[in-house]
C-alpha cells in the first residue's frame, strides 16, 4: 500500500490481500524456477497456530542456506500430511536430499522412509549443542508469526496456502530481488499474452 501511495495511488488492503491470493501462486510458481538448486540438507519442521478454535500447521522445509523449499498448510499433524508435504515439496523441488533434519515429531519417521528412502534422517532438537539442531527452521518460523499474528485469520486452507506462497514469495524480495523481479517479468508478460488472446 506504501509503495503505491508514493506514486499517488490509493489502493486498499483488501485489493493488496486479493492481489496476493490471485497472483502469489503464480508467482511462487514462476520464482522457483530462477532460484538457485536447494542444498543437500533439508531442515524440516511444522508451526501451528490458530484459526478460531482449529488448530492448523504449515509444514515448511528450508536449507543449510535458509532457502525456502516449500511449505504446506494443513489442518492435521500427522503422518499422511507429513507425506504430503514431503511429495510437494520432492515434485516441485525437482531434487532429492541426502540429510533430512526434524525435530522427534513421530510421523516424520514413516514420512521420509515412504517418500524418501535414500535420505539420511536425523532427528534432533533445538536446545542440542553439538551436532544437528533444529534452530535453522525455528529461526526461519519468525517472519511468519509476525506476518499471521498481524493479520486477519485466513478463512480456508486454500486461501491460506495462497496466501503463505505468497508472503514465501515477497518475503524473498529483501534478498533475492534479482529471482523475484524475473518471476515478476515472466508472470508479466505471460499475463499480458494471456489478456491479448482474450481480447483478440
Amino acid at each position: 500500500m506504501e509503495l503505491w501511495a508514493e506514486r499517488g495511488l490509493d489502493v486498499s488492503n483488501r485489493t493488496v490481500l486479493r492481489w496476493v491470493r490471485a497472483f502469489g501462486p503464480q508467482l511462487s510458481a514462476e520464482a522457483r524456477k530462477h532460484r538457485r538448486p536447494l542444498g543437500s540438507t533439508w531442515y524440516v519442521d511444522e508451526m501451528f497456530f490458530y484459526r478460531g478454535q482449529d488448530k492448523w500447521y504449515l509444514y515448511r522445509a528450508i536449507d543449510t542456506s535458509g532457502q525456502v523449499g516449500d511449505i504446506l498448510l494443513r489442518d492435521h499433524r500427522d503422518t499422511a500430511s507429513a507425506e504430503a508435504f514431503f511429495e510437494l515439496a520432492l515434485g516441485r523441488s525437482g531434487q532429492l536430499p541426502s540429510v533430512i533434519v526434524t525435530d522427534h515429531h513421530q510421523p516424520y519417521i514413516k514420512a521420509i522412509q515412504r517418500t524418501v528412502p535414500s535420505a539420511a534422517h536425523i532427528r534432533s532438537g533445538l536446545h542440542r549443542l553439538t551436532g544437528e539442531t533444529t534452530k535453522p527452521i525455528e529461526r526461519s518460523h519468525v517472519p511468519i508469526r509476525d506476518r499471521l499474528r498481524s493479520s486477519r485469520a485466513l478463512k480456508t486452507l486454500r486461501t491460506g496456502q495462497r496466501f503463505l506462497e505468497g508472503f514465501r514469495v515477497s518475503a524473498c524480495l529483501a534478498w533475492r530481488t534479482r529471482i523475484v523481479a524475473a518471476a515478476v517479468l515472466v508472470l508479466g508478460m505471460r499475463l499480458n499474452r494471456d489478456l491479448r488472446t482474450q481480447d483478440g
